[in-house]
C-alpha cells in the first residue's frame, strides 16, 4: 500500500476525467458541474482553466490540435488556435440528464456515456463521436456511465457503469467499432467504494477510482486485487498515466456531498510513482 500526495491546491468542485496531454505536454483535466476544463504543467503553481460549458463532462486532445468535450447534451470541440468552443447539436432534449465519463479508442473515436442527475436506474446511454462527426449509441440502459479504457491493441475495452461495482470487458472490432461479448472482469467489494474512473497501465493492469472509498485499486487482468494508493478524501473520481514517461499517475477528487470544514484536501489534484508506465492517451482523430 502507497499514499498519493497532493499536488494542487482545492481547485474542483467535482474534478473529474484526468488526460495527459502529451503534445501539449500537459495534464488536463474538468471541473464538470462548473463547466471548465483545467490544465496543469506538473510542477508550476499556476492552474489555466477555461470554461467551455454548463457542463465540461470528459475531454480528449484532437488530433491537429484543440479538445473534444462531453458537454451536458452531447459534444464540443474547441479550436487548436483561439479556444473558441462550437457546440455540435445536442443528442437529446431531457434537462434531467447529462454526460458523464468518457475517453478514445485507438482509432480515435471518441465515447462518451450519461447519466440522469438523480441518478435513476437505466436511463444513461453510451454514445460515440466518430472523426466524421456521425454519432452512434454504443450501449443502453445505463445507470451512471463512468470510466472506460481500451488495451493497447485496441481490441479489447473496460468499461464501468458504477451502481454495478464492477468492471466489464467487451470485444471490440476495431474497424466497426462495435462491443461484443460482454463479460465482468473485477467486482469491486462494497466495502471498498463505488468504481468510478479508470485507466491501464503496460502490463494490462487496471487502476480504478474509488468513490467514497478515498483510494485507487489496482487489479490484475484477470480481476485480481494487487495495489491500494490511498488517497486522502475519500470522493475519488478518476486517475490518469501522465508525464513524459507515463510514469506518473494522476488523481482527481471531488467536494460534491463533503460537509464544510471537513476533508480540506477535497477537490485537489493527487499524485504517485507507482512503478508502472500507463499506456499513451488516444486522441480524437476529428
Amino acid at each position: 500500500m502507497s499514499r498519493a500526495e497532493q499536488v494542487t491546491d482545492v481547485c474542483t468542485d467535482h474534478g473529474e476525467g484526468p488526460v495527459w496531454d502529451a503534445a501539449a505536454e500537459r495534464l488536463r483535466w474538468v471541473d464538470l458541474l462548473r463547466g471548465d476544463v483545467l490544465s496543469w504543467v506538473p510542477g508550476e503553481s499556476d492552474i489555466e482553466r477555461q470554461r467551455v460549458s454548463t457542463v465540461a463532462a470528459a475531454i480528449r486532445p484532437r488530433v491537429g490540435g484543440g479538445l473534444v468535450v462531453g458537454v451536458e447534451r452531447g459534444f464540443a470541440l474547441t479550436d487548436p488556435e483561439t479556444g473558441a468552443v462550437t457546440e455540435l447539436p445536442p443528442l437529446w432534449d431531457d434537462p434531467t440528464v447529462r454526460m458523464n465519463d468518457g475517453g478514445c479508442d485507438r482509432q480515435g473515436r471518441f465515447h462518451c456515456g450519461s447519466m440522469a442527475y438523480d441518478e435513476a436506474p437505466g436511463r444513461g446511454t453510451l454514445y460515440r463521436l466518430d472523426p466524421d462527426g456521425s454519432t452512434h449509441v454504443v450501449l443502453t440502459g445505463v445507470t451512471v456511465s463512468n470510466g472506460i479504457a481500451w488495451n493497447a491493441e485496441g481490441d479489447t475495452v473496460y468499461y464501468v457503469d458504477s451502481p454495478t461495482g464492477c468492471v466489464d470487458a467487451f470485444d471490440v472490432d476495431p474497424e466497426t467499432g462495435r462491443f461484443s461479448a460482454r463479460r465482468t472482469v473485477v467486482r469491486v467489494e462494497e466495502r471498498y467504494g463505488v468504481p468510478d474512473g479508470l485507466a491501464l497501465d503496460s502490463d494490462g493492469g487496471l487502476w480504478v477510482a474509488l468513490w467514497g472509498g478515498g483510494a485507487v485499486h489496482r487489479y490484475t487482468p484477470r480481476g485480481r486485487l494487487d495495489e491500494v494508493i490511498e488517497v486522502g478524501p475519500t470522493r475519488v473520481t478518476a486517475c490518469a498515466f501522465g508525464g513524459p514517461d507515463l510514469a506518473d499517475l494522476y488523481v482527481t477528487t471531488s467536494r460534491q456531498g463533503v460537509a464544510d470544514g471537513e476533508q480540506p484536501s477535497a477537490g485537489a489534484l493527487f499524485h504517485c510513482r507507482p512503478g508502472v508506465v500507463g499506456l499513451p492517451t488516444a486522441s480524437f482523430a476529428g
